[in-house]
């Protein structure tokens, strides 16, 4: 398999290294970056050089069977990189977190991405390992094992000590509690990115008419000095963030998501569905954040070519669906 690579930083640096591994061959690789710009990408990654460069210039991409993006989390900043690829005629993973379920932020550019896919005859996925796997695709996964569903919560805890430096500072760790406060309500900081998209998925995945869906994130303070691995977070300063994501139908809540990531946190996924005669809970040992990423974009990216041209969730290709208690 051909893969071509738009974005070239964490991510995608990982998704090279993992497509390398698994014997794929790179088509291109693009970024903005220019002091990445004409670099071996081999070079890039530590492992000698393989006559590949970064360009800026997407028609590096253009032999690619399917390209992985990854550069962005809101679609409106991202949509015409997205374009640009499916222009080409290259089918598109991408780990844009709100792509995931665009049609909650983003309605008309979901329409329009949909349109160009199926003039392009593409496909076009965004998806990741949280949003579009562990609290939405495997959620609605497990509630499928229960016969009439009256409520799910599904939690993620992460130790953002072990996350890499880009996570750790679009969480505020080590700021100053009121500046990320602060910076979190302008948007200047976005934290997680998906609680209200992982609702959507589940309840997309049972036919569920949601009425309305909240959101909260809030920074989490030291409340003492904390010594954790690297990091020193004094007194009074940040150490992570807690948000939560609740689907509502009418006054009643259906589905919650929460999200964890702070400095010292458990490592863990657990999922609870409560049924009308039974309930299922479900708890892992935590899983990597951008390995699971990566290994979900892979696997997705082997299997697009299988799928029919246009815009898709992960949840319409689980094969069962969700029987929610009416």
């Amino acid at each position: 398999m051909l893969i071509g690579i738009y974005g070239f930083g964490s991510i995608g640096r990982l998704v090279a290294r993992e497509a390398i591994e698994r014997g794929y061959e790179i088509a291109g690789v693009i970024d903005v970056d220019r002091a990445l710009i004409g670099r071996d990408i081999g070079e890039i990654l530590g492992i000698g050089s393989i006559g590949l460069e970064v360009s800026d210039d997407v028609s590096v991409l253009g032999d690619a069977d399917v390209a992985v993006h990854a550069t962005g989390s809101y679609l409106d900043k991202v949509y015409n990189q997205i374009v640009s690829v499916l222009d080409m005629g290259i089918d598109v993973v991408s780990t844009c977190e709100t792509l995931a379920y665009p049609y909650y932020r983003y309605p008309v550019l979901a329409v329009k991405l949909n349109e160009i896919a199926l003039d392009q005859g593409v496909s076009v996925l965004g998806t990741g390992i949280n949003p579009g796997f562990l609290l939405d695709t495997l959620t609605a996964s497990l509630a499928s094992s229960v016969t009439q569903v009256k409520s799910i919560r599904a939690v993620r805890s992460v130790d953002a000590s072990k996350r890499r430096e880009s996570f750790r500072k679009k969480i505020g760790i080590g700021m100053d509690f009121r500046v990320v406060e602060d910076m979190m309500k302008r948007g200047e900081l976005s934290g997680h990115v998906g609680y209200a998209e992982s609702v959507y998925l589940i309840a997309h995945a049972g036919d569920l008419q949601l009425t309305k869906v909240l959101e909260e994130q809030k920074p989490l303070v030291a409340e003492e000095t904390i010594e954790w691995m690297d990091l020193r977070i004094e007194k009074g300063f940040c150490r992570g963030v807690k948000g939560t994501g609740i689907g509502y139908v009418y006054d009643k809540e259906i589905i919650r998501i929460e999200f964890y990531a702070y400095v010292g946190a458990p490592e863990y996924e657990e999922i609870t569905i409560v049924g009308k005669n039974y309930s299922v809970t479900w708890k892992s040992s935590g899983t990597p954040g951008d390995q699971g990423t990566v290994a979900v974009v892979l696997n997705i990216a082997e299997k697009i070519k299988r799928l029919p041209p246009g815009l898709h969730l992960m949840t319409d290709h689980i094969p069962f669906k969700i029987r929610f208690l009416q």
